[in-house]
């Protein structure tokens, strides 16, 4: 049996947003506070947390690509120097990182 929904929220909003929310409610064949209460069912929110472990995580991912980057150029440019061994050792480490990366990434549950 679903709870009778008795309680009120109330919030101040500019008329275009106000009609904007509107629309969209009417687009999906909805009342507005059903489209509301969707809305903010699938909405997610960050704790201070989260927020510095998806930081860490950003930068954490940017410092990657910037190797990838690195390895990408020094291969093209010694392309006939190329020693196997050098390139699949920074690969590796590449991939410890993207390792490392994703066990930081599954201890935050919260995060969206």
């Amino acid at each position: 049996m679903r709870e009778r929904r008795s309680a009120e929220i109330h919030l101040r909003v500019s008329p275009a947003e106000r009609a904007e929310w509107r629309a969209k409610a009417a687009e999906a064949g909805v009342p507005l506070s059903d489209l509301l209460r969707q809305a903010m069912a699938r909405t997610r929110t960050w704790t201070a947390a989260s927020a510095a472990i998806e930081r860490e995580r950003t930068r954490q991912v940017a410092r990657i690509g910037n190797n990838l980057n690195q390895l990408a150029r020094w291969a093209n440019t010694h392309a006939s120097e190329v020693e196997a061994v050098e390139v699949v050792a920074q690969l590796v480490s590449v991939e410890r990182s993207l390792l490392a990366l994703a066990r930081l990434g599954g201890e935050d549950t919260d995060a969206p």
